[in-house]
């Protein structure tokens, strides 16, 4: 009786190796080769032949170039995130933690989209009671919303030929499978020959796609990296589940611009977009208190004002430096920049900084807000009231100027901020009504402007 051979597939990159190993040969990865049976040689290798179509070589200068057509999802945080709504043909990829609102906020978008066009919600993981009860909890009608329950792949194309939809959910990719391959459901080669195949669908077809993910346990969206370069968007649910706030972030969009970010807050009555969020971000403090300074930061397209808080304390024969929303190396950088070129000494002292809200600031314009709150927390002096800073640091203690300064300035007066400390490169050459503002070269000005104001 014949053995049926192994090959031995990487998680991260999708790649297959004849025996295992420590470190993958095609990514780098180490410890991510997975043992699975071998698939026949040539089998099904026609199956893409239906779905394939091919189109004659043209000029590049003669293809007519247009705009998308985009369809709002009735979401309209979702929609700026998309770019302004779902296109024809589009393939989408959300993933997030277990509970985190994915399935709710689908469904809420499908009962919208389902007033204009036809949808179809396929579920995987539960019954169609389960989506049901969802919905009436919800306070959606679902009188257009059709529901399949079901993971067998040729039967979810069937149905996608026979209902003809231009919005489909599939929730999610990990629990389908294709009866070509006959390793599990939730495998590399199931996960990513289904997306593939639904990809193909969703281009011959013009029907929107949109995939749940699953996600590992450091956040990453689980199966083959092959399966987000396959689709048109990625979009990544954050928050914790102990807050009632929601981000959806665009890594990926084709048709739309990345990083964009999207804030939701939960319900009752399911998920709702917050057309403030910047309130979010920030404390509300009776008086202005040590270690607090507000940032103006970028997130896609959109300024947000957001706190950042610092405590400097007391420590002991190895002081702590710890961050939470901002990078941890980088905080130890300023701290070094701060006591080299501004004379403040933070080396025996314990230094915790906190984006308030939960929100991550990745972006290094953040630097100089950082610093102006650890010089508060260390002086036990309050900024003034309406008090806001950005800009980046750099090594030799120059501010160096952020990116779309003129649009941040304008966000915190319009929020009623009334003192901005800037590099000088952002410094406005009209002035901005409400707004009183220290253009700074270097981080010691930066300083003597905090002490002349306190």
């Amino acid at each position: 009786m014949a053995t049926s051979k192994s090959i031995y597939t990487c998680t991260e990159c999708g790649g297959s190796n004849a025996k295992w190993l420590g470190k993958c040969p095609h990514c780098g990865a180490w410890n991510t080769l997975t043992e699975s049976a071998a698939e026949p040689v040539g089998g099904g290798k026609n199956r893409y032949q239906s779905l394939a179509r091919s189109q004659p070589v043209a000029t590049l200068s003669e293809i007519e170039a247009s705009d998308f057509e985009r369809t709002p999802t009735g979401q309209e945080e979702l929609d700026r995130v998309l770019g302004g709504g779902i296109v024809a043909g589009g393939v989408v990829l959300i993933g997030g933690d277990p509970g985190i609102g994915k399935s709710t906020l689908l469904l809420q978008a499908v009962e919208s989209l389902s007033q204009t066009v036809k949808v179809l919600y396929v579920t995987g993981e539960e019954s169609g009671a389960q989506v049901a009860m969802r919905s009436r909890r919800l306070g959606l009608a679902g009188d257009k919303v059709r529901v399949l329950a079901e993971i067998g792949l040729e039967k979810i194309l069937a149905t996608l030929d026979a209902e003809q939809p231009d919005f489909c959910v599939i929730d999610s990719i990990q629990t389908l499978y294709s009866e070509q391959l006959s390793s599990a459901p939730g495998s590399v080669a199931q996960v990513r020959e289904c997306a593939a195949q639904l990809t193909r669908t969703a281009k011959a077809r013009g029907c929107s796609i949109v995939l749940v993910g699953h996600v590992t346990k450091e956040g990453a969206l689980a199966g083959p990296r092959v399966l987000e370069h396959i689709v048109d968007t990625v979009l990544y649910f954050e928050g914790d589940t102990h807050s009632s706030f929601r981000l959806v972030r665009a890594i990926k969009n084709r048709f739309g611009a990345v990083n964009e970010i999207g804030v939701f807050a939960m319900t009752e009555k399911g998920l709702k977009g917050v057309a403030n969020p910047s309130a979010i971000f920030l404390s509300t403090h009776a008086e202005p208190v040590p270690g607090s300074c507000v940032l103006v930061t970028l997130e896609g397209t959109r300024p947000m004002l957001v706190e950042l808080q610092a405590l400097v304390d007391s420590g002991g024969v190895s002081p702590r430096r710890l961050s939470v929303g901002l990078d941890r190396d980088r905080l130890a950088m300023l701290l070094a920049v701060l006591h080299r070129h501004a004379g403040v000494a933070t080396g025996d002292q314990d230094v915790f900084v906190n984006a308030v809200g939960g929100v991550r600031i990745s972006e290094p314009a953040a630097d100089l807000a950082v610093l102006l709150a650890i010089q508060s927390s260390l002086r036990g002096r309050p900024l003034p009231k309406g008090f806001i800073a950005f800009g980046e640091i750099g090594l030799a203690g120059e501010v160096r100027p952020a990116p779309r300064g003129q649009e941040r300035l304008k966000e915190a007066a319009k929020l009623g901020f009334s003192v901005a400390v800037v590099p000088k490169a952002n410094a406005p050459k009209k002035a901005i009504d409400g707004l009183t503002i220290h253009a700074v070269e270097r981080v010691e000005q930066a300083i003597e402007v905090l002490r002349g104001l306190g």
